[in-house]
């Protein structure tokens, strides 16, 4: 049977929570079990048959899955034995706890990490930073997986770290925030109290050193000079400085105040709280012609001082400020601004009244000119003598029309100026060839060989200088001959593109150039650019350019060269007597059997259609001499285009052709065919033999057709065809008697 003290003793059992899959972890055995097999274990509770599983025979529990003490840490598993027929338990159940036992297999982590932190600039050794804490999920209980202890990485010599409790504090005195103001320390935690086979983690610092007041202002220079026109209104701003401080924020505010300087009270500074600048502001009038220069010292000086850095010196500085007071070219001013005046009004005409005076307060001292304000003395009783000031009647006075006279006098300086007028320049010049060139290329130049540098000039003047841009205008563009090169530099090189120039095939070529300005909008223009091909010496310098004339071979004289055109000539005079001789020649079509030029004989074995046979031959043709005929088609052969015409069907039909008596028809149609054989320019330059049958009408022999007739021999007689009627009169003419023929001569 089961253990009675099972549960305690399964209890105590552990298993390792990274053992290789599967392993064996217990047995389970019955006093009941006689090995027979009639015993049955059975295993349940958490992670049964998941995890843990068990053999119903032999009660070895097998864990079949890796176990992690971290996700749980205890399984709590019932066993029994039952009968396996019956299912019935033999034994009471059981319940144990498997125990997983932990290893070193989880490294420490930063929770809180990245860090950032802050520390004041200036602090002593040992300030602390900031404090890092790492967790391990290893059991703190059991050896030393989950004991950590803290390095630092990256970050020294500036900062260290405690081990035990990573507390991170300065490790050098004095740091300096206007010489660097952050840092990024890396920290480390290792387990295993930092022992060889621990595992480790690790994490970020960024540590800003946060600013105090260690740093007095200091002025640039010890004298600054400025203008301002005497002109200027009260309280405008003269001028603005100001004293530079490292520190930020409130360590760097400022004061600023005159602690000496000339003319009190003239002028005041205030600091602007956005830039901390001092602003030197007028607050009185200016005068150039009574003070031209004043001079100020300035004093700054911090507003928020850290005694503890009071050691570091004075939180404050001087400087002295020179204003210098500009001229401005003022009005003149009248001694009396009002002056009265009394005149009888039986004054005559021009009679003087009195003088006005001016005077210009500027230091030039220029001539002061008077005139009347003429909106003041609209009828014009009074004049004003423009250089002097003396004031006259113009015309007679009236006190009982007007007793008093107001008028103003205007005093203007008298200054000769001069005016200078320049017109601006717009882009309104395209760019040309800055001269004519003559571009002269020799005939064996190679490829990509530079032959002319051009360059252009423009009439403009545009204030950045110019910049043209040159390409090849179409269509050379894509010519095979040269090509351009934009140096970039307001120059362009001209380039050929293949070798093996000739003066004799061309000699002059002309390339369309395309030249664009900078200007807004660009003005362009194409210039034709004239290329001579040349012969040149061994050193390459031209000798001959241009086209080359037809010269004489060398050793011929005028005479011997006369001579072969005279031949020339006389060749050319028979050619053209055989050629007219032989377009008189008249042979005639049909050959005497002596002359015969066939030589085979080719036999058909086939017999004509006789009169029946309208297929061989269109006798329409024959007898229709009004029909339009083609000069070019060739008469010695068949044609193979069809007739246009069909034969007639009966007798009476075919006498409608018959307009002249058959042998004046035919005749005339061997001449016709004669004259066209002579004439015809397409004609083989050899003999030919051109045949043309005939056959009269309404014949009542048998065809005539058979070729068997042409097996005689060339002295058969042919009288008896006399005999045959006037059907056959034609032949008869034809073959009778041969020499009497005239039509064949």
């Amino acid at each position: 049977r089961l253990c009675s003290s099972f549960y305690s003793l399964i209890g105590l059992l552990k298993l390792y929570e990274s053992l290789n899959l599967p392993f064996y972890s217990l047995n389970l055995h019955s006093d009941v079990d006689k090995g027979d097999g009639n015993v049955k274990y059975v295993l349940t509770g958490e992670g049964a048959s998941s995890i843990f599983t068990i053999d119903e025979n032999t009660g070895d529990i097998h864990a079949t899955k890796r176990l992690d003490r971290e996700e749980q840490g205890y399984y709590t598993l019932r066993a029994q034995a039952v009968d396996r027929e019956t299912n019935i338990p033999v034994e009471d159940e059981s319940e144990f706890i498997v125990k997983v036992q932990d290893i070193n297999d989880n490294e420490p982590k930063f929770p809180d990490g990245p860090y950032t932190a802050g520390v004041p600039e200036m602090s002593p050794l040992g300030t602390t930073v900031v404090q890092v804490a790492a967790t391990d999920a290893d059991d703190p209980t059991y050896g030393h997986s989950a004991r950590v202890v803290y390095s630092i990485i990256h970050g020294q010599p500036y900062f260290s770290v405690e081990p035990k409790t990573g507390i991170v504090r300065t490790a050098l005195p004095n740091m300096d925030r206007e010489t660097r103001d952050e840092y990024v320390l890396v920290i480390q935690a290792k387990d295993m109290m930092g022992q060889l086979g621990g595992l480790s983690g690790t994490t970020s610092v960024t540590v800003t050193l946060t600013d105090v007041n260690d740093n007095p202002p200091r002025f640039s220079r010890k004298l600054y000079q400025y203008s301002v026109l005497e002109s200027v209104p009260v309280a405008s701003v003269v001028a603005r400085l100001k004293a530079a401080d490292p520190d930020i924020g409130s360590n760097a505010e400022m004061d600023y105040r005159i602690v000496d300087g000339d003319g009190p009270g003239l002028f005041n500074i205030t600091t602007d709280e956005e830039t901390q600048e001092g602003v030197i502001i007028l607050q009185r009038p200016l005068d150039y012609e009574t003070k031209s220069t004043f001079s100020l010292r300035i004093e700054a000086t911090n507003r928020n001082i850290d005694p503890q850095f009071l050691t570091f010196g004075p939180f404050s500085d001087m400087t002295v400020i020179k204003v210098n007071v500009e001229d401005v070219n003022e009005p003149p001013v009248f001694t009396n601004p009002v002056i009265k005046m009394t005149v009888s009004e039986a004054a005559r005409v021009g009679t003087t009244i009195g003088t006005v005076s001016a005077h210009d307060p500027d230091s030039a001292s220029s001539a002061i000119r008077y005139s009347i304000d003429r909106n003041t003395d609209l009828e014009r009783y009074f004049n004003v003598d423009a250089m002097s000031g003396v004031i006259s009647t113009a015309k007679p006075l009236d006190r009982e029309v007007n007793s008093v006279h107001n008028i103003t006098i205007f005093a203007m300086e008298s200054r000769e100026g001069i005016a200078v007028i320049t017109v601006m320049d717009i882009n309104d010049n395209a760019p040309v060839f800055a001269i004519e060139y003559e571009t002269r290329m020799c005939e064996n130049a190679s490829p990509g060989q530079v032959i002319q540098t051009i360059s252009a000039v423009d009439k403009d003047e545009p204030p950045s200088g110019h910049r043209f841009y040159f390409s090849l205008a179409l269509p050379a563009g894509s010519n095979h001959n040269f090509t351009l090169r934009d140096n970039k530099d307001n120059t362009a090189s001209v380039l050929t593109k293949r070798g093996g120039f000739r003066r004799r095939e061309q000699a002059l070529y002309q390339l369309p150039v395309l030249i664009v300005d900078s200007g807004s909008p660009a003005l362009s223009s194409t210039n034709t650019l004239s290329v001579r091909v040349c012969d040149c010496d061994g050193d390459g310098v031209p000798q001959a350019c241009g086209a080359v004339a037809y010269t004489l071979p060398a050793g011929l004289s005028t005479g011997a060269l006369l001579a072969i055109l005279g031949c020339i000539f006389t060749l050319l005079v028979l050619v053209l007597l055989i050629v007219t001789m032989r377009r008189r020649r008249k042979e005639p079509l049909i050959l005497d059997d002596e002359r015969d030029v066939r030589e085979n004989i080719v036999r058909y074995d086939d017999e004509g259609g006789g009169e029946e046979d309208t297929e061989a031959f269109d006798m329409v043709t024959l007898r229709n001499l009004n029909i339009m005929r083609d000069p070019k088609v060739r008469r010695d052969v068949t044609p193979e285009t069809p007739t246009f015409f069909s034969y007639p069907s009966s007798s009476a039909s075919r006498a409608a052709y018959k307009v002249l008596p058959d042998n004046m028809l035919f005749r005339e149609f061997i001449w016709d065919r004669l004259k066209e054989a002579d004439v015809d320019p397409t004609a083989p330059p050899y003999d030919s033999l051109q045949t043309y049958a005939f056959e009269g009408t309404g014949s009542v022999a048998e065809s005539l057709s058979s070729l068997e007739s042409l097996s005689s021999d060339s002295e058969q007689s042919y009288d008896y065809l006399s005999n045959w009627g006037p059907r056959f009169k034609k032949l008869a003419d034809l073959y009778g008697t041969m020499e009497g023929s005239g039509v064949f001569s």
